[in-house]
């Protein structure tokens, strides 16, 4: 009787291991199709990783402006300016070329500024860039030394025409008027040249130009 039983067990062990391996195994996927799968993978993360590098670099540039222009004004900071101010020195020394470099600084800003506030200020200072503007060529370049002093990098100007164009941005600036509160304000510059040559340094040049400024800012208050 047991024996009986055990086989009846046995056989039907058998018909289970039977059932359980009766259907056909999946099928697994060829050598070739894991590495076509393997290189669509590797391509879409070579595609992000390129993006994600432009993104980073274009960020990077962004900084890189930033940090070199005046953010209220749009133009070339200190430290942008100086360093045109550098390549255009290297230039002149290469070519033989020339230029003139002219500080100017704003009178009457700080008066503004504590009467009427800064976005008074602000207003001026944008009035006085597009009046400088005006008056330079395209190739020509303006930048903010910090607060009310300008700098001007001009090409191929003799120093009479330097002198001349110093002049002439002191009185475009000295014309300007401005309404703050109901009362009529005016401001104005005093500029100052330094002649660029094949022998120039940029920082010297930057210094001559700004002693000429005072200089010339003494003789205005002279003659006021």
């Amino acid at each position: 009787m047991k024996k009986k039983t055990r086989t009846a067990a046995s056989r039907r062990a058998k018909r289970r291991k039977a059932g359980a391996t009766s259907g056909k195994p999946a099928a697994q996927p060829s050598s070739s199709s894991r590495r076509s799968a393997a290189s669509a993978d590797a391509k879409a993360e070579i595609r992000r990783l390129k993006s994600e590098l432009k993104q980073a670099l274009s960020r990077i540039e962004e900084l890189k402006a930033s940090a070199n222009t005046d953010f209220l004004l749009e133009i070339p900071n200190r430290r942008g300016f100086e360093r045109l101010l550098n390549r255009a020195i290297s230039y002149i020394q290469r070519y033989r070329a020339g230029g003139a470099l002219i500080v100017v600084d704003v009178d009457r800003l700080k008066p503004i500024n504590d009467t009427f506030g800064h976005a008074a200020g602000d207003q001026v200072l944008k009035a006085i860039v597009a009046t400088l503007s005006r008056q330079i060529r395209s190739s020509d370049v303006i930048g903010r030394l910090g607060g009310d002093e300008f700098a001007l990098l001009l090409w191929n100007l003799t120093e009479t025409d330097a002198h001349a164009k110093a002049a002439s941005l002191e009185q475009a600036i000295d014309g300007l008027s401005f309404v703050f509160d109901g009362k009529t304000v005016t401001t104005g510059a005093s500029a100052g040249v330094a002649l660029l040559g094949p022998h120039s340094d940029a920082g010297r040049s930057l210094e001559e130009a700004d002693c000429a400024m005072y200089v010339r800012k003494a003789q205005r208050r002279h003659e006021a």
